[in-house]
């Protein structure tokens, strides 16, 4: 099932996709290919071509591998569930204006979780000609601490917007305009992943806690302001397990249920995302296909045994969708030998450009990109460049024996990387590509280090 290699690689070739059928299940992006110079392409395009025309640290998103994921999730839903379904991408796991047009020709809504976000898909899909009220159908505002201003933009665009809290929903109230609402739920459900990414279990910042849901149903009927169209909730990320979902499932259309005796018209059923990814050769995380038949099942189990209609099933996967579609490419630096203990190999990024394994411990696998077929020969581990001991991309990576130059490729990028970069040591962020066919198009300008100091002021007083 697995598009991976179950043992130590021997050399990079070992990394290769050899089953197309699930994005997520894929070290590298689905056209990840070894030329005649033994270089990795993606997209048709040289990983050490592309390096020397847009520089290094870079990001390089596989388009090809992004559609399939979309159509995947989206057939898929049609598949299995006999009700009406709608895909909605996780903006959080990188938005940009590219990545927004991509997936929203795909037909393929967007979760939003700030104002930059919902101010970012806006203005692609505006510039991709569509109109106010298909922008204000495919976008869906979450957050646990909205600010006014951001309720305020959510209400112009006239997006659902997914409310979390009483003080959302009073201030929504005082706003006193009308909109379209979900209701975020904490539904007590565990899954096994890093706590960071836990966002189901009771005791989490976010959403209603189950106690208090039929006071939340008495209070969005009083006020007529809302249009409360059905229920979410979210569980967590990074997930190989389906049992959770299915469990999510169930306990949202008994609440979906109560919530119509209380005379809401809730038609919609938003059961989040959370599907996981191949970062290592180990992790065996379920097809999408697997997953949407799972989820569209249990949903339909239970509004059965709830004898209430189908609602609209809505699922907002991100990393699933993006994250295994793209690479960072890196330049090799100084290596750094201490005799019986480790060896270090510095690269021209790190914990800026891929704040993760820092943050939740992450793990990569990493490819020699310009000598695919060189055997794999030394462990080593990938130093960042940043001035802090833990800046450590990969310890105890495996790779063949390399030189100041060489390109080093880190699998599995697209989610969270670039939205999560900085300028810790004011370091400018990494630009990024985006290919297929054959043809490499920038999506993010490589900042400069006019644009670090673009926001910083200088006070006259200090001034000689």
């Amino acid at each position: 099932m697995i598009a991976t290699p179950t043992k130590t690689p021997h050399t990079g070739r070992d990394y290769l996709p050899t089953n197309k059928r699930s994005p997520n299940q894929s070290l590298l992006p689905l056209t990840a290919n070894i030329n005649d110079q033994d270089h990795l392409e993606i997209g048709g395009c040289d990983l050490q071509t592309l390096v020397e025309q847009f520089g290094s640290p870079l990001y390089v998103l596989d388009e090809t591998t992004l559609r399939t994921a979309c159509s995947q999730y989206r057939d898929y839903f049609k598949t299995y569930y006999q009700g009406e379904s709608q895909v909605i991408y996780a903006s959080k796991a990188w938005s940009c204006l590219a990545v927004v047009g991509v997936i929203a020709t795909e037909n393929l809504g967007f979760d939003v979780v700030s104002g930059g976000e919902l101010y970012t898909t806006k203005k692609s899909l505006t510039r991709l000609g569509y109109s106010s009220q298909e922008i204000a159908e495919k976008i869906y505002f979450h957050g646990n601490n909205k600010s006014e201003a951001e309720l305020k933009e959510a209400i112009e665009v006239g997006c659902t917007i997914i409310v979390d809290n009483w003080l959302e929903l009073e201030t929504l109230v005082q706003l006193g305009q009308s909109v379209p609402i979900l209701i975020r739920i904490t539904p007590g459900i565990e899954c096994h992943t890093h706590e960071y990414i836990r966002t189901g279990h009771l005791d989490s910042k976010f959403g209603f806690d189950p106690n208090q849901l039929e006071a939340v149903f008495t209070y969005i009927k009083k006020h007529k302001i809302f249009d409360c169209r059905g229920l979410h909730a979210h569980i967590g990320s990074q997930i190989f397990e389906r049992q959770p979902h299915q469990d999510l499932a169930g306990v949202l259309v008994e609440w979906l249920k109560i919530g119509k005796e209380y005379g809401l018209n809730l038609s919609q059923l938003n059961i989040g995302g959370g599907l996981g990814i191949c970062y290592t050769e180990q992790d065996d995380p379920p097809s999408i296909e697997e997953w949407v038949k799972a989820v569209s099942e249990a949903v339909m189990k239970a509004c059965k045994r709830c004898e209430i209609d189908l609602p609209q099933l809505i699922a907002e996967p991100g990393r699933s969708l993006i994250g295994s579609a793209c690479v960072t490419a890196y330049t090799v630096g100084s290596r750094k030998e201490i005799p019986e203990l480790r060896t270090y190999i510095a690269v021209d990024g790190g914990m800026s450009d891929n704040p993760r394994p820092i943050t939740y411990q992450s793990l990569y696998r990493v490819a020699l990109g310009n000598r695919m077929s060189a055997e794999i020969n030394e462990t080593v581990t990938i130093a960042g460049k940043h001035c802090e001991s833990g800046d450590i991309v990969i310890k105890d990576a495996q790779l063949p024996q390399t030189h100041p130059g060489d390109i080093l490729v880190i699998m599995g990028t697209g989610a969270y990387n670039y939205s999560m970069a900085s300028n810790y040591n004011r370091l400018p962020r990494p630009a990024a590509i985006i290919v297929n066919q054959g043809e490499a198009n920038l999506i993010v300008k490589r900042e400069t280090y006019d644009d670090l100091i673009q926001q910083d002021c200088l006070p006259e007083r200090l001034l000689r």
